[in-house]
Order: C-alpha cells, then sequence, then structure tokens
C-alpha cells in the first residue's frame, strides 16, 4: 500500500555529461544585376543606423559566485485521482504547470552564456572539468548544463499501480540551481549578473490522505491539487 510520496529522479543532464556538436558551414553568392542607364550613386546619409557591437570582456578573467541557492520547481502535476480498496492504475496524465529555463542576465562586458552557465555548473558539480573556462576545454564537445536554449523537460505522466486505497496526485518538477555572479578582468573591468539551470527532472506521487512529510516538491503538488486541510497539505 502506498501511504507515503515518493519521489523519483528521472536523471539529469548527468555529471559532465556531453555531446558532440557538429557544424556545417554554407557561402550563399548573390549575382548583381546591372541595369543600363545606372552610372552613378547618390550621396548622403542613408537613414539606416547600425547597432553597435556589444563590447567583449576579456578572455581569460575569473568567476566569482555567491547566493547560490538550489530550489524545487513544480513543471506538471495531475488531478486527484480516488482509488478503492485493492488500488489500481494511475491514469491520469499530468498538465504542465511552469516551464523553467536555463538564463543569464548580465551587466558589463559582454561573456558568453554559455561561459557563464559552464563556471555556475563547475561551481555546484554539475560538469566534472578541470578546465578554467569552457574555451579552454574546447575538443569539439559541449556540455548540455551549458545550453542557454534547452527546455524544460515535459511532464509526462506514467501509468502507475498503487496497492492500497486512497486520494492520489502525480507530479513532476526539476532541481534548479541560480547564483550571482561577478567576472573580473586583469584590466580592473567586471561583468556582474544572475544565471540558473535546472539539473534533475523528477517524478512523484502522493495521497492527499497522508501527510508528504519534507519534500518541498510534493508539498508544491499538495498545495495544487489537494483539498484544503487534508494530511497533505497541513504545514506545506
Amino acid at each position: 500500500m502506498v501511504r507515503a510520496p515518493g519521489v523519483r529522479a528521472r536523471g539529469g543532464r548527468g555529471r559532465g555529461m556531453r555531446g558532440v556538436a557538429r557544424g556545417s558551414g554554407a557561402v550563399g553568392v548573390a549575382a548583381a544585376v546591372l541595369f543600363a542607364g545606372l552610372t552613378a550613386c547618390t550621396g548622403g546619409a542613408s537613414g539606416h543606423h547600425e547597432a553597435k557591437a556589444p563590447v567583449r570582456a576579456c578572455a581569460d578573467g575569473t568567476f566569482t559566485w555567491s547566493r547560490i541557492k538550489q530550489t524545487d520547481e513544480l513543471t506538471g502535476i495531475s488531478d486527484v485521482e480516488v482509488l478503492g480498496v485493492g488500488g489500481g492504475p494511475l491514469r491520469h496524465g499530468m498538465r504542465r504547470v511552469s516551464s523553467p529555463r536555463p538564463s543569464v542576465r548580465a551587466a558589463g562586458p559582454d561573456v558568453s552564456a554559455a561561459e557563464v552557465l559552464f563556471s555556475l555548473g563547475r561551481r555546484i558539480g554539475e560538469i566534472d572539468s578541470d578546465a578554467h573556462t569552457l574555451a579552454e576545454d574546447g575538443d569539439g564537445t559541449t556540455y548540455a548544463f551549458t545550453d542557454v536554449h534547452a527546455k524544460a523537460p515535459a511532464p509526462a505522466g506514467r501509468t502507475s499501480r498503487i496497492d492500497g486505497a486512497g486520494h492520489f496526485v502525480q507530479y513532476a518538477g526539476v532541481r534548479m540551481e541560480e547564483g550571482d555572479f561577478r567576472y573580473s578582468c586583469a584590466d580592473g573591468t567586471t561583468t556582474t549578473g544572475h544565471a540558473r539551470n535546472w539539473t534533475l527532472d523528477m517524478t512523484g506521487t502522493l495521497d492527499c490522505q497522508v501527510n508528504v512529510g519534507r519534500s518541498d516538491l510534493a508539498r508544491q503538488a499538495a498545495r495544487r491539487s489537494c483539498t484544503a486541510g487534508s494530511p497533505a497539505t497541513r504545514g506545506a
């Protein structure tokens, strides 16, 4: 009989997980057609304003991290499913409630988001590398944690069988890692900002008739799905 919430880690991006990044380039050639009688160019302002290229930070700066914190964020949840004596399979799918994404916000000379996330990944132990920077580590591979465009995993529900009666809720979430950074260069220039990304992809099931204990993800799910005042919401 399932009488307590269980959280399962479906796996994050993996410590030091890598994937080979292969690129291909293509050159496009545009043919210029010259019309007869078009023999001179007009002078004067064109009316177009070119955007200034961002000032790049030095390539050999040093990252310093502060206020690093870890939180669990609910990404999916099912409706309450009531099972009688003997239990049975859970059939309700999960709906998405949030879509956490990697992000890097910064002020100062430009530092690539991948470099910032590489440094954060090393700082929290998600990336196992002796390289000081991602550029130094560059051997034709990439780390999944450094992809600022990565999408949060889909909270796909699984059909689980419960061996007991209760009011059950399935839920999913990710573990978010974030912190403030300072990137300092030898010439005294600095870039400061904040970065965040997710690691573990987790799923779980709770019974609204049972206290969820210390699981923050289960407490978030209980607040959203269980009836106010039920055991799972007490202290949540």
